[in-house]
């Protein structure tokens, strides 16, 4: 078992029986909010982390990059609208390695996707908290733009739903809707789903909080917390995978 699926769909060519699937989507929906939690923890410390350290930038998300091109471009600052372009670039290619990883030519040789997604968004911010608090803000902001490009491709699925672990708006609009489906049209499944959102969008709370602390305190350096709590997403990953 995998926990939080990646992009690509499973294929399965035999139908268990109704109780023993029923009991394969328990025990994989278990694990699956465990580690989607712990990504999002992961996810709210890095936009933590880039804003307090880095120039008040969220480099998780890329729509702010975007306003701020055409802000700058309409004021006529060109210099300020490429500095904003650089992060977005760096999105498309996390976005584009975490592809290649799961391209099928390549996972004949990377059989774990995930795992190698998540030993190398580790190896990147290991190198950024060992660099200087005075190195270029622009650097570090491109290599979490980069990191969190891999993360929201790799792992986008919470079962059948769509998740984004390094951002909270679609989260928190999928926890709302599902939230008035239950509460309003007394939907099971809405009130399952709604939990389970709610409890991504808190776990991404958690994490900017953790974040601005350790940053304030130790700087570049506070990129080893989300070090060490990608190192537990790839330990939920492996005791899934032993249940």
């Amino acid at each position: 078992m995998a926990g939080l699926s990646s992009s690509s769909p499973a294929v399965t060519s035999i139908a268990p029986s109704r109780k023993a699937d029923e009991r394969r989507r328990s025990r994989t929906t278990s694990g699956t909010i465990r580690l989607a939690a712990l990504l999002a923890v992961a996810g709210g410390f890095l936009d933590a982390f880039t804003y307090i350290a880095h120039g008040g930038v969220f480099a998780n998300a890329q729509t702010g990059n975007v306003v701020l091109i055409g802000v700058f471009a309409a004021g006529g600052d060109w210099l300020g609208a490429v500095r904003h372009v650089l992060p977005i670039l760096a999105f498309f290619v996390g976005v584009g390695v975490a592809e290649a990883v799961e391209d099928p030519r390549v996972a004949q040789r990377l059989p774990r996707p995930q795992r190698s997604v998540l030993v190398l968004e580790i190896a990147v911010l290991a190198v950024v908290g060992a660099l200087p608090g005075s190195f270029s803000n622009t650097v570090v902001i491109l290599a979490v733009a980069f990191v969190a490009a891999l993360q929201s491709t790799i792992f986008s699925k919470l079962g059948d739903w769509s998740v984004n672990t390094t951002m909270t708006t679609g989260n928190l609009r999928t926890a709302a809707a599902s939230a008035y489906r239950a509460v309003l049209r007394r939907e099971r499944d809405a009130h399952r789903q709604a939990t389970v959102f709610g409890t991504v969008c808190l776990a991404f709370l958690l994490g900017a909080g953790l974040g601005a602390l350790l940053t304030r305190l130790l700087h570049n350096q506070a990129a080893f917390g989300a070090c060490l709590l990608l190192t537990g997403c790839l330990l939920l990953l492996e005791l899934d995978e032993v249940r």
